[in-house]
């Protein structure tokens, strides 16, 4: 397969437009992301469907790859989501695992214990000792 790896004149000028458009549309106020997401790799396909050569279209097998690729990433966007509920979920059982019983907590220089009187649940979730809420990071130790 032969592939022309070469902008034409008009090509070239079109994508400089584009460029130039996009970062004076970045330039107003916006936040530069240092990573492409999904939407950013769907607007580069469509930006290419738009602009390719009637004469000599995208071959089938490069639209299905590229196209396949896309799939793939929407599912690893979809599987990172999932794995952080997962994670959410096993931390906040975790944590009301300890319920009643007495833990150490480092809390900078200092360590702390206690039994855990209390357990809010969430994201990060915290643990109550001696009537203080601590983060369920911060427990070094848990005994019976």
């Amino acid at each position: 397969m032969d592939i022309n790896l070469q902008m034409s004149q008009i090509d070239a000028a079109r994508t400089r437009l584009q460029v130039d458009s996009l970062n004076k549309e970045l330039g107003n106020g916006k936040v530069f992301k240092t990573e492409l997401d999904k939407d950013d790799f769907l607007k580069i396909l469509i930006t290419q469907l738009q602009h390719q050569d009637p004469t000599n279209p995208m071959q089938d097998k490069e639209f299905i790859a590229q196209m396949a690729q896309f799939s793939s990433l929407e599912q690893m966007t979809n599987m990172a989501a999932s794995f952080g509920k997962l994670s959410s979920i096993i931390n906040s059982s975790e944590a009301q695992s300890m319920l009643g019983r007495n833990v150490e907590i480092l809390d900078g220089d200092k360590s702390v214990y206690g039994k855990v009187s209390q357990v809010v649940r969430g994201e990060f979730p915290l643990v109550m000792v001696n009537g203080s809420f601590y983060d369920l990071e911060q427990v070094s130790k848990v005994e019976e």
